[in-house]
């Protein structure tokens, strides 16, 4: 199946019209890592707005962040930012249920949304009872949700499934929303570049690994035949200013041992800077992961993980990330957008933490 191309909206569009174009170009996550409550989303949404940012972000995890929900009360308790899945899974749900649920979301928030996914790691689909996702599956299913998008039947038979006819009746007057994929490796970035609207990059890569892979992104998008310009690279950053040590340990030492504790993703993250991949185990041996397959954060608590980080290296950290005095934190942060970034996502502090940072992006 083809996927035609399409264009993300320019920044123009989206651009807050009070706030810097830099600020406009930030992002925030809503109620990062686990959590029981959603509720304080909402004001997390606030707070970016009234901030400046140009978008909110949610990382969907079953049970207290469904992406549905929580982006349908966001979208009605602000009325400028970006509301972004950051990330959902492929399959996960039925073509046409997702394609309903997007487009009422642009109906409800006036074009807003943005649809990001993710590969994920084959154990989740494993126990979901659904195959694992290759990129055929990603390319299909992308198209599928844009020719729903537009009002179009689909009958597919493929490897994403059987859909016999797949339609909507009834669509509100808005447009499509942008679909991003979540890439790390070279042929995903590609992947990226070609068939999606703009790629979202792991959190912990350097300014140097960021600027390399969004050469890839828009290398793949150039030999699709695409404007490479149309899609958009987001650079993670995971952000902590005059936040107590405590709270600094958590936000980024105890965030990464969340990605760097997986084996083959840590892995991957590790070669995508450029670093030791056998610095890897003496976190993996640390006693608060040691036997640990999955998700650390799914069976630890954050006090847990904050212990596990003094296993890795300092440097990974500081290399990768945006940590200190509000002004150094904006200059790593202009860093990110020098190496080709177009837009950042801050990852690991609430809005609410932001405020020093954004002030020193703004120039006060």
């Amino acid at each position: 199946m083809t996927t035609p191309a399409a264009t993300a909206p320019s920044q123009s569009d989206q651009q807050i019209p009070d706030a810097s174009a830099e600020l406009a170009r930030l992002g925030a996550y809503l109620l990062p890592g686990r959590v029981r409550d959603p509720r304080p989303a909402i004001a997390q949404a606030r707070t970016a707005e009234d901030l400046g940012l140009g978008s909110v972000w949610i990382s969907e995890r079953w049970g207290t962040k469904d992406l549905g929900v929580l982006a349908g009360a966001v979208g009605q308790a602000t009325e400028r930012v970006r509301i972004a899945a950051g990330i959902t899974q492929f399959l996960v749900r039925n073509p046409a249920v997702l394609a309903s649920m997007a487009m009422t979301l642009q109906g409800l928030t006036g074009g807003r949304f943005v649809l990001g996914f993710g590969r994920s790691v084959p154990a989740l689909y494993r126990a979901l009872g659904l195959p694992p996702v290759t990129n055929q599956i990603m390319i299909d299913y992308a198209g599928m949700a844009r020719r729903l998008f537009r009002g179009e039947k689909v009958s597919y038979d493929g490897p994403a499934g059987t859909f016999p006819a797949l339609r909507m009746a009834d669509l509100p007057d808005a447009p499509p929303p942008p679909m991003l994929l979540a890439a790390i490796g070279p042929k995903t970035l590609a992947l990226a570049g070609a068939h999606f609207d703009g790629a979202l990059l792991h959190p912990f890569l350097t300014p140097e690994a960021v600027g390399r892979a969004a050469a890839l992104v828009r290398a793949g998008a150039e030999e699709a035949g695409r404007d490479p310009a149309s899609v958009r690279v987001w650079a993670t950053v995971v952000t902590a200013s005059g936040l107590p040590p405590e709270e600094e340990a958590a936000v980024v030492g105890g965030r990464a041992v969340t990605y760097f504790q997986i084996p083959g993703f840590g892995e991957q993250l590790a070669e995508a800077n450029g670093w030791d991949t056998a610095l890897l185990a003496p976190l993996r041996a640390h006693p608060q992961l040691a036997g640990i397959k999955g998700a650390a954060d799914s069976v630890r608590t954050r006090d847990q993980l904050t212990e596990a980080a003094t296993a890795l290296p300092p440097e990974w950290l500081e290399a990768a990330s945006a940590v200190g005095e509000p002004a150094y934190c904006a200059d790593r942060l202009r860093a990110y957008r020098a190496a080709g970034a177009d837009e950042l996502l801050l990852h690991g502090s609430t809005p609410d933490q932001l405020g020093p940072v954004v002030t020193a992006v703004r120039g006060g």
